[in-house]
This record gives structure tokens, C-alpha cells and sequence, in this order.
């Protein structure tokens, strides 16, 4: 059964606790249509936003909360959302609460493109500030959660628990159908199947949700085992006291106007963008074309390359590729997406992404920068990859490259699609192709989404902002490398200028400090999609 947040809070806090800390929601660039959107869904679900945040008791103890109302625009998340989000997350990290997440959600703002998609990053971010500073961050997965919102804050609690019967999932099963002509596999995106598989910890219904996450406070405190409402002591439990339901065997198992964000180089020279932008769509076909360069091309105009391979943990993925290497004797980690590897449904999956942390993790011990490639359809759509955690590792690939203490620069080379595209995106300088692009799905799928087709792809391209140049003015990218006029023409002098232009960046970055590039990480996408001040 689908409980708004308002529900929620009511059976999660003790009663009459809750204080809000919402304030009028940020105001940002929209259609007309948009706007009405807006206001019939502020008029139908009663709240003025899609989250609704503030403080409580729970069980006498304080709690800061974080709740999704999926009656306005199905939960989704834009830039005003996820500013009433992050805003929320460093509040109780300034006030040393404990955090208790419960999104519900079909993921990213369409109506808000591009820049509504990367928003997950900066709430990934505050998240991961807020778990390094020692405070429990808890997660209650209620119906449906789905998408980009899955895919960051939703899958990084120190512990996660779900609603019995809860679709959950990295991308809807419309979107599915529309981009492969059949449907997705029944009885994945559960609740149920994701604890089966060691995704989730649990599935509880809230009430008994609310006593597990009062123990695991009274955990994560430190403190003696004494009730801090009645100074009692708190009986050693089973799972059947925690409620179980006969009709859902899991229920109660507990093992388990826009700114330009700026740079943190300042205002440096800038490579132009060649000729003028092409349109959108034109931008999608050329950065499909079968000769464009990819990864692999890049690689063969580094000055050295050791080759490296899998997780190190018994799993590897052929669609992407990783190497030490040095850029015009620039050295660096390497990981990045293989377009040549990306056929159909093979696209990256789990243990693609648990090789880019891999990447991340040896950067950073070597203290040499680390350089991500993005150059992909999307993360893989399919059974395994839903079980064996997918969306969770976009999450701590977000987490970890936000807070990672080295160098990181950030390559858009050609498709940039969806979670897998936005897990190596966040860096301290971000590379764009002339026709390179960046959306929360293919056109085909948003389009798919909004109007239940796929031939407004084109249109949305556009509106969505999802090209290089839009991406460089709403200071998602920080520099576009040419193509002269499309790189499929030019392979190897556009190979040579894109390692140019990386081993410019790399050399740059290297004479900065470490805790000032973190400190500036997080200004520029702590500010991204936030309007001029």
C-alpha cells in the first residue's frame, strides 16, 4: 500500500513531534506548462514540493527526516527538490542529528532535463559528508522508488530497509518496453527479491520499521541498553517480536534563470567549441556514428599504458577499460567506457562500476590524479543487474568520487546516458566532445516517459539541454574540445587533441593542493543548478 509522507511521518515519530524546516520551495526556469504542472500537483498532493524535511522524536530520541510524497509529479526530483534535500542533510549534520531518509520515487525531473538529472550528485555528496562526520544515516525505501533516486541517496543508508511490496529499481518497466520492444522480467524490482539478494537488509512495514531503526540508533550511539523514554531495560528480541506478516515472509527479517557553477582552475583559458553547436539531436546521431574514436583510440596517444583489469575480487566487465597511464607525461589512473565493448543489453553492469572504485581507490593511494572516460549507452538494463546491485554501486561511485582526496578530471566523449554515464561524471574539471551529450535517458526514453512515444526524441534533446554547449552554460562542463566538424572524420587528430587537452588539465591540477580541490569540489556541485545570487 502506497502512504504518502505525510503518513509516514505520522507512524515513523512520536506523535506530535515533527517540526518542519521546509521553507517555499526555490523558484526555477520553466515552461509555462511546467508551472501549471507545479500548481495542480501542489492542489492534488497537498504539499508544495516533492519532499517534505524537518525534525522529530523517535522513541524520545531526536531524529532529523527526509520524506518523498510521490503524489507530486510521482516524487520526482528537480532542482528545488533536491536543494529542500541537501539543505535538510547539512542541517543535521551541523547539528549532529542521525538522518532517516524515505524516498519514494519515479527518479529525475524530466520537465527540468539535464540539469535536474546531475542534482543527484550534490545530494550524494552532502550524504557522504554527512555518514564521514560519524552520523547515522538510515534508509526506508517505500513504493515505488525507482531511478536516479535509487541510484544515490536511496542506496547509501548505513542501513536500508523497504516497504513489503515495494517496486524498486533502476529504470521503470514503461521505459524498458519502449527501448527494447519487450517487457522486464516479472518479480525483480521488489522489495522481497532485492533482501533475497542481498541488496536490501529487510523489509518491514513503518511501524515496525521504526522500532528497528530506534535499536539501531541506541546501536550507533554507543550507549548502554536503556530505553530513553522510560529508563527501561530493552528485552532481548526476536524476529517474530519485530512483527513478521504470513503474507510476506520477509517482513520483519532483520540480518540483514541558470548559473555557471564554476571551476576550481578559475578562469583560465578556455578551448573553443569549433564551429558553432549543432543542434541536439544531430549531436546524438554523430556521437553514435560506428567510427567514432573512443577510450581505446585515446590510449593510443598516451605516452605509456599499463593495461589493468577486473575488480581485483573475482569479477571483471569487458565494456569498460582501466590503466595507468601518462598523458604527455602527465601521470594517471585511467577508467572509462568502452564503446566498442557496448552491444544491445551488454552495456556496463555491477561490476563495471565496482571496477571504476576499484580506479578510485588506487588513485588515491598512488596520490596520482585519476582520469574517467564517459562514453556510454547506459548502465545494463536487465535481472542481474537489478540483483546484484546496481543501483547501490552508482550510489557509492558518486559518494566516493565527491569525497575523493586526488585530482580527478571527468571526460564526456560521446553518449552520456543515465546512471552509468553520472557515476564517473563529478570531478574537479569535466571535458566535453563538441558533440558529446548528457541526459537521465536516452531522448528515446525520456520521450517515452513524457509522452508514451518515442518520436518526440528529438524535441526533448533540445528542451532537456542535454549538448555540450548547454552543458558548459549551465556549468555542468567546463570545456569543449572541437571536433572539425564531427570526430568520426577525424579520429586521430581528435584523439590527439582530446589527451592534449586532458594532459593540460592533469598538469594544472597536479600544483593544487589536495584539501582545496575537495573544498572547491564541493562548492562547484554543492551549486549546480542554483540560480545567480
Amino acid at each position: 500500500m502506497r502512504i504518502s509522507a505525510r503518513e509516514l511521518l505520522e507512524q515513523l515519530l512520536d506523535a506530535g513531534s515533527f517540526v518542519s524546516w521546509d521553507r517555499p520551495p526555490l523558484q526555477v526556469a520553466g515552461t509555462p506548462r511546467y508551472r501549471d504542472e507545479l500548481r495542480r500537483a501542489a492542489q492534488s498532493a497537498g504539499v508544495d514540493e516533492s519532499v517534505l524535511t524537518g525534525e522529530g522524536m523517535l522513541r524520545g530520541r531526536r531524529v532529523a527526516v527526509i520524506a518523498c510524497e510521490f503524489g507530486f509529479l510521482a516524487g520526482s526530483v528537480g532542482v528545488a527538490a533536491a536543494e529542500r534535500i541537501v539543505t535538510a542533510v547539512e542541517r543535521a549534520t551541523e547539528l549532529g542529528l542521525p538522518l532517516i531518509a524515505s524516498p519514494t520515487s519515479g527518479g529525475t525531473r524530466m520537465q527540468e532535463g539535464t540539469v535536474a538529472f546531475v542534482q543527484m550528485v550534490k545530494i550524494a555528496a552532502a550524504v557522504a559528508v554527512h555518514k564521514s562526520a560519524g552520523h547515522p544515516y538510515l534508509v526506508y525505501l517505500r513504493d515505488p522508488t525507482m531511478g536516479g533516486v535509487f541510484a544515490s541517496w536511496g542506496s547509501l543508508g548505513h542501513i536500508t530497509f523497504a516497504q513489503p511490496g515495494a517496486l524498486i529499481g533502476f529504470l521503470g518497466p514503461r521505459v524498458y518496453k519502449a527501448l527494447y520492444d519487450k517487457p522486464f522480467p516479472e518479480g525483480v524490482q521488489t522489495a522481497e527479491n532485492l533482501y533475497r539478494n542481498g541488496v536490501i537488509d529487510g523489509v518491514l512495514p513503518t511501524p515496525i520499521f521504526r522500532r528497528v531503526a530506534h535499536r539501531a540508533l541506541s546501536v550507533l550511539s554507543g550507549e548502554i541498553s536503556t530505553s530513553p523514554v522510560a529508563g527501561r531495560a530493552i528485552p532481548t528480541t526476536t524476529a517474530d517480536d519485530l512483527g513478521t506478516d504470513p503474507e510476506h515472509p520477509q517482513t520483519g527479517s532483520v540480518p540483514g534563470e541558470r548559473q555557471r557553477a564554476g571551476s576550481v582552475s578559475g578562469e583560465r583559458p578556455q578551448a573553443g567549441s569549433g564551429p558553432a553547436a549543432v543542434p541536439a539531436w544531430q549531436s546524438v546521431l554523430a556521437s553514435r556514428r560506428p567510427g567514432r574514436p573512443g577510450i581505446r583510440d585515446l590510449l593510443r596517444h598516451v605516452t605509456q599504458r599499463v593495461p589493468l583489469s577486473g575488480t581485483g575480487q573475482g569479477e571483471s566487465d569487458r565494456t569498460v577499460v582501466h590503466a595507468l597511464a601518462r598523458f604527455r607525461g602527465q601521470p594517471c589512473v585511467v577508467f572509462g567506457h568502452d564503446r566498442s565493448g557496448q552491444q544491445g543489453e551488454n552495456t556496463m553492469g555491477p561490476a563495471a562500476l565496482r571496477e571504476a572504485r576499484r580506479s578510485m581507490a588506487l588513485a588515491q593511494e598512488l596520490r596520482v590524479p585519476l582520469v574517467l572516460v564517459i562514453d556510454t549507452v547506459g548502465a545494463a538494463l536487465s535481472k542481474e543487474a537489478e540483483e546484484r546491485g546496481l543501483a547501490p554501486e552508482i550510489a557509492r561511485c558518486l559518494a566516493d568520487l565527491t569525497t575523493l582526496n586526488t585530482p580527478t578530471v571527468s571526460v564526456l566523449l560521446g553518449q552520456g546516458t543515465g546512471g552509468g554515464a553520472l557515476a564517473l561524471l563529478p570531478a574537479d574539471r569535466v571535458l566535453a566532445s563538441a558533440n558529446a551529450w548528457l541526459a537521465p535517458l536516452p531522448p528515446e526514453g525520456a520521450s517515452a516517459i513524457v509522452y508514451r512515444d518515442t518520436d518526440h526524441a528529438p524535441d526533448l534533446a533540445t528542451a532537456q539541454r542535454i549538448r555540450a554547449a548547454d552543458l558548459r552554460t549551465d556549468g555542468i562542463v567546463d570545456r569543449i574540445v572541437p571536433e572539425l566538424p564531427d570526430a568520426a572524420d577525424e579520429p586521430t587528430d581528435f584523439a590527439r587533441r582530446m589527451v592534449h587537452a586532458i594532459a593540460e588539465e592533469l598538469a594544472h591540477l597536479r600544483t593544487q593542493p589536495a584539501d582545496h580541490l575537495l573544498s572547491m569540489r564541493h562548492q562547484r556541485y554543492r551549486r549546480l543548478g542554483l540560480p545567480s545570487q
